[in-house]
């Protein structure tokens, strides 16, 4: 693929677009986004892939030759895992390409498009999928100039605005909704399941609170100690998780186990066993770590990532002030992106404009080389010199002016095309094309493409 002929595509779903009972389904653990990178580059559709899954997100990036037929895989791949169908999956994606592709990225890793505006935990989220598809080998040249400028940018957003100012997390909101459901924490059990970041900065909320009574549960036993050393609790292995939830006031679960920790069953005869106390479960796990029918169930009150969502509302004030800024900053970012990425289409049709004058003259020479067999050798470099200097005389005035297409924004790649068309540097396919992916799957991309923005 010719880097002319490159697209960049972001194919995604988000809290934005579908609820966490969807989300979870599509859902990747950092070994299932690396396989999927990989196979997903495996055939000739995508030359480049990397992954974003959070527990409010889970995006593709893609660098193909064809925009329609890479999302066209991307959906059937996605269907096919998910058991969901093209039509319903098409309908709680989103999909722009190149500069509003960029634009995308740049916000997400900004904390612009969180479900906390501003928050911290989504540059790193952004910076391990790089380096996850980085050690997978499914970069390349497009995507590591994309993620790496995106995370420059998430970082002057940072740096330049108070959007995080007031440093909330989902962690921290987490912490928030629990005070809410039960009152002051320092006297409360708290049991965290989980022992990763977001159990860490859970763990931190909850000390910076007063909370001292804080139980892990986590099936990586060293890193469990870690946590629970840091901040005075203990660890318990999950086998000891029913006891422990009997004695529990707040259980916070934030694992990246595929399968849910804590079933309806098992918490039914917890809650007989503590004679009416009322326990409060906080899920912030994408998949869920708490079967959705523990809800149900007499004193437990449940809540999940998306049922965060009302506390937030009441804390962005400071943040949705900075946001004008924060945006600001982004554009600014994605006009440079943008010249990048004109030039990758700019440079290979200067190239190629220069190389088909040479063979016109090339050609006019050859054809002419009988005409002046009586002409000495320095004469004949003298009409070869003139005739390759008429030739850069004249594509200079169109060379600067492609030069210049990058800063035209939208309208240069329109001129572009005119340019390769009028002078026949399109050339001749390598071979037949590759039929456009038969059905439902390739429709939809089709349709979705023909409304997408550049």
């Amino acid at each position: 693929m010719s880097a002319a002929a490159a697209e960049l595509l972001a194919l995604g779903i988000s809290h934005k677009t579908a609820p966490v009972e969807l989300r979870e389904r599509l859902a990747l653990t950092e070994l299932q986004a690396q396989r999927f990178t990989q196979e997903l580059t495996e055939p000739e559709v995508v030359q480049e892939a990397v992954v974003i899954s959070t527990c409010n997100r889970t995006e593709f990036y893609v660098v193909a030759a064809d925009a329609v037929q890479a999302e066209s895989e991307l959906l059937g791949r996605l269907a096919r895992r998910t058991g969901i169908r093209p039509t319903e999956l098409a309908g709680m994606v989103y999909s722009p390409r190149n500069c509003d592709a960029a634009r995308h990225l740049y916000r997400v890793t900004s904390g612009l498009e969180s479900m906390i505006v501003g928050e911290a935990e989504v540059q790193g989220q952004v910076k391990r999928a790089y380096e996850a598809a980085l050690a997978a080998g499914t970069t390349g040249p497009l995507t590591n100039r994309l993620f790496t400028a995106a995370l420059q940018t998430g970082k002057r957003v940072r740096t330049e605005t108070e959007i995080g100012a007031s440093r909330l997390s989902v962690s921290t909101v987490a912490v928030e909704l629990a005070r809410n459901a039960v009152g002051e924490l320092p006297r409360r059990d708290v049991v965290i399941i989980g022992a990763g970041e977001t159990a860490e900065l859970t763990a931190q909320a909850l000390a910076d609170q007063g909370v001292t009574t804080i139980f892990v549960a986590n099936r990586h036993a060293q890193r469990a100690l870690s946590l629970a050393e840091r901040f005075n609790g203990r660890v318990v292995s999950l086998d000891e998780l029913p006891e422990r939830l009997e004695q529990a006031d707040i259980v916070v679960a934030s694992t990246s186990s595929p399968h849910p920790i804590v079933g309806v069953e098992e918490l039914e005869l917890v809650m007989r066993a503590r004679a009416g106390r009322p326990l409060v479960l906080i899920d912030i796990a994408v998949p869920r770590d708490v079967e959705a029918a523990c809800g149900d169930l007499d004193g437990v009150t449940l809540y999940d990532i998306d049922d965060l969502q009302a506390v937030v509302a009441r804390n962005l004030s400071v943040r949705e002030a900075e946001r004008d800024r924060a945006t600001a900053i982004v554009e600014e970012e994605i006009v440079r992106f943008a010249r990048w990425m004109g030039q990758l289409d700019v440079r290979p049709t200067i190239a190629a404009l220069r190389e088909h004058g040479a063979a016109i003259v090339d050609t006019v020479l050859a054809e002419n080389a009988g005409r002046w067999e009586s002409a000495s050798p320095r004469d004949v470099a003298r009409i070869d010199a003139i005739a390759r200097a008429v030739m850069q005389r004249l594509l200079h005035e169109p060379t600067i002016r492609l030069k210049g297409l990058p800063e035209q924004g939208g309208s240069g790649h329109g001129r572009l095309q005119i340019v390769r068309e009028l002078f026949g540097l399109e050339g001749a396919p390598d071979g037949e094309a590759v039929p456009a992916p038969p059905g439902e799957v390739h429709e939809i991309a089709e349709r979705r493409g023909r409304s997408a923005g550049t």
